[in-house]
């Protein structure tokens, strides 16, 4: 497997675009597509929480009907969750509108909607948007990383990786794109992800290599605690790498689903670090576990315990925060033989053995925990299994964002 770049358009046939369509900014971009050449296969996840906005629902009737797509349609404005029939009419409405402006089935037609809730779509600037969409897409680096800035709403950076691998003796190349800054606590897929792949492979094995690989990305992932409307995560295989079939199950399924972990981890930890407010990625990692579940709910708890983000933001190693939060995460564990670290680029330190606290600097704890991306490792010593959550840490600058975000 190789790291290469660029993003949604670095696989072969697909086409990216964005464009400013004023659907809440004025100043910068806030619409995007992926297009590709030719029909795809298509997997998706979704958001878990009972309030589902329109988009989600469009799109997983999509993805279980089996129908090829060609095309997304992404604004990062509004998030035409909690507007009833009418929400859902205009996910119909882009549908038609993309598949009139670029000449296909409106079936094969997905959508992403993120941004403000309980605002109706103008569907004006949507459709006008598309048009101009439809007429600058091309398949360049350039307007896939064009495209992962549009779909930011409060993220800080774009966030996309491409790799390539070998399958029968042919490239066959992922990339892929997501936003996500706040209200992020997925517990199924991310926020907004968009991978796509010219990989021949089975809708079977599509689906389940992005279902079992959420478990260790997106949903390893908090910033908030808040689970969004409006959570997906797309995966699209239009086959022009014309490699053999990949199938669920073989060697070149392991091989794929190893590569789609590494595009979907990056994104994840992009997104986590890019919390709003942040100043530092905040991963826990717990080893010596007795399962893999145990080790995951364990680290989860961590990352999301408020106390300790705060902690991290202030390079305060005040590891009882972290104790208090594995105690309280419903997970069974006996925390007399809990030994903490934190580590860094600057090092790394020993701060409790067997659940209490050991003689270790408090001048070296925060010159490691003053690094941008910090690392807490709880060592349970009950088995041999391990998990990793990211985070970040909490500062007053995620309440001055969400403060006043409709504004």
């Amino acid at each position: 497997m190789e790291i290469i770049k660029g993003g949604v358009t670095a696989a072969k046939g697909f086409e990216a675009a964005s464009t400013a369509a004023g659907i809440k900014y004025t100043d910068r971009t806030d619409m995007a597509m992926i297009y590709s050449q030719v029909p795809c296969e298509a997997a998706g996840t979704f958001t878990t929480n009972v309030v589902k906005a329109a988009p989600v629902k469009w799109d997983r009737q999509v993805v279980d009907s089996g129908k090829k797509v060609q095309a997304v349609i992404v604004n990062s404005g509004i998030a035409n969750a909690c507007t009833g029939a009418e929400g859902f009419g205009y996910c119909k409405d882009t549908a038609d509108a993309a598949a009139e402006a670029l000449g296909i089935d409106a079936e094969g037609v997905l959508i992403g909607s993120t941004g403000v809730i309980g605002k109706q779509m103008p569907m004006d600037k949507l459709t006008a948007g598309i048009q101009v969409l439809a007429g600058k897409k091309n398949d360049s680096l350039e307007n896939g990383t064009e495209a992962a800035k549009a779909i930011m709403t409060t993220d800080t950076c774009e966030k996309e990786l491409a790799v390539t691998i070998e399958a029968g003796g042919k490239t066959v190349t992922i990339g892929g794109m997501a936003k996500g800054s706040g209200m992020i606590h997925p517990n199924m897929c991310t926020m907004l992800a968009f991978i796509t792949t010219d990989a021949v492979i089975t809708k079977e094995a599509l689906q389940k290599a992005l279902s079992e690989d959420i478990k260790d990305t997106y949903n390893m992932i908090s910033v908030d605690g808040d689970t969004s409307t409006n959570d997906t995560v797309l995966l699209l295989a239009n086959g022009m790498a014309e490699n053999e079939v990949i199938s669920y199950g073989t060697a070149a399924y392991e091989d794929f689903k190893t590569a789609l972990h590494t595009i979907n981890e990056y994104l994840a930890k992009k997104i986590a670090g890019d919390g709003e407010g942040a100043t530092a990625l905040f991963e826990a990692k717990v080893v010596g576990a007795e399962s893999v579940e145990q080790a995951r709910v364990l680290a989860k708890a961590i990352v999301c315990s408020n106390l300790t983000k705060a902690a991290i933001a202030g390079h305060d190693a005040n590891w009882g925060r972290i104790l208090c939060a594995m105690g309280y995460s419903g997970a069974q564990f006996d925390p007399e033989k809990v030994d903490l670290f934190f580590e860094s680029k600057a090092g790394r330190i020993q701060i409790a053995s067997d659940g209490t606290a050991v003689d270790y600097s408090e001048e070296e704890a925060t010159k490691i925990l003053s690094e941008a991306e910090v690392t807490a490792v709880a060592d349970v010593k009950a088995g041999t299994f391990t998990a990793t959550a990211w985070g970040c840490d909490l500062t007053h600058g995620y309440i001055d964002i969400n403060a006043d975000y409709r504004s």
